[in-house]
């Protein structure tokens, strides 16, 4: 039975960001711990993810929403920084599967997100874009949602990264239904994210051409998210970055002004 994940103390915030190499091997060593410990992952690499985002907005009193969120811990880690945050998540299992989600969370689907446009100061994304299967119109609801000024954080596992079929890898590049057949075979039950049904092909190239159409964001960031910042030039190579970036994270400002989707 998993236990509950442990709320982040007000006076142990997240740690200011820097990407350097020490960070990438501690997230590598934090994620070969997900099955065995995915308590400890996943608030190690929430903290992460607010660290990151300090970077580019002040979330102390920003209303802030949470898309895809969960078990929550992310909202909680972004409530510990001070932010307003509301998350939703359509899986009520993924939802309670740590015992009591966190304050403000909402049931809803990220293809019709239940809130008003311009409602929020940020809205952010950790893990989920890959889980829709119309990516680029959850992508859109969180652009309509942010105020102008505002910034929308979308970070994904790209279809053809090592962990792109997620735990029927490496197994996914011979195709991803094949994949979930050799792991039901293997395992007796199908997996957790079947491809088709739960997990979709997104690349890399999808999303920079989806954020070049998109006239209503400037983007601050278009960064592999767990990589040294020495390593960022690899979003610019097509072919390789499909492969190489493992995590794209997309940083975007709602241009003053724009017009409301």
């Amino acid at each position: 039975m998993p236990t509950a994940p442990p709320t982040l103390r007000l006076d142990d915030p997240a740690p200011r960001h820097k990407a350097t190499l020490a960070r990438s091997i501690r997230l590598l060593r934090a994620f070969c711990k997900e099955r065995t410990d995915p308590v400890f992952f996943y608030t190690l690499l929430a903290r992460d993810t607010v660290g990151q985002l300090s970077a580019y907005t002040d979330l102390d009193g920003a209303t802030v929403i949470d898309v895809g969120a969960g078990a929550g811990f992310l909202a909680r880690a972004l409530q510990d920084a001070g932010a307003r945050c509301t998350s939703i998540d359509s899986d009520l299992q993924e939802i309670t599967a740590y015992g009591e989600p966190p304050r403000n969370t909402l049931a809803a689907s990220a293809l019709a997100l239940p809130f008003r446009t311009s409602s929020a100061d940020v809205c952010v994304s950790s893990n989920a874009l890959e889980h829709v299967p119309d990516p680029w119109r959850m992508a859109g609801e969180m652009v309509r949602v942010v105020r102008p000024g505002g910034v929308v954080y979308i970070s994904f596992t790209n279809w053809l990264s090592p962990w792109g079929g997620h735990e029927t890898s490496p197994w996914h590049y011979l195709g991803g239904h094949r994949a979930a057949r050799r792991y039901e075979r293997r395992y007796g039950h199908p997996p957790k994210n079947r491809f088709g049904d739960g997990l979709y092909a997104v690349s890399v190239g999808d999303a920079l051409a989806w954020v070049r159409s998109c006239r209503e964001v400037e983007v601050l960031d278009a960064i592999p998210r767990y990589h040294p910042r020495w390593a960022e030039g690899i979003v610019r190579i097509p072919g390789l970055r499909e492969i190489a970036t493992w995590n794209l994270a997309l940083v975007l400002c709602k241009r003053p002004g724009a017009r409301d989707a």
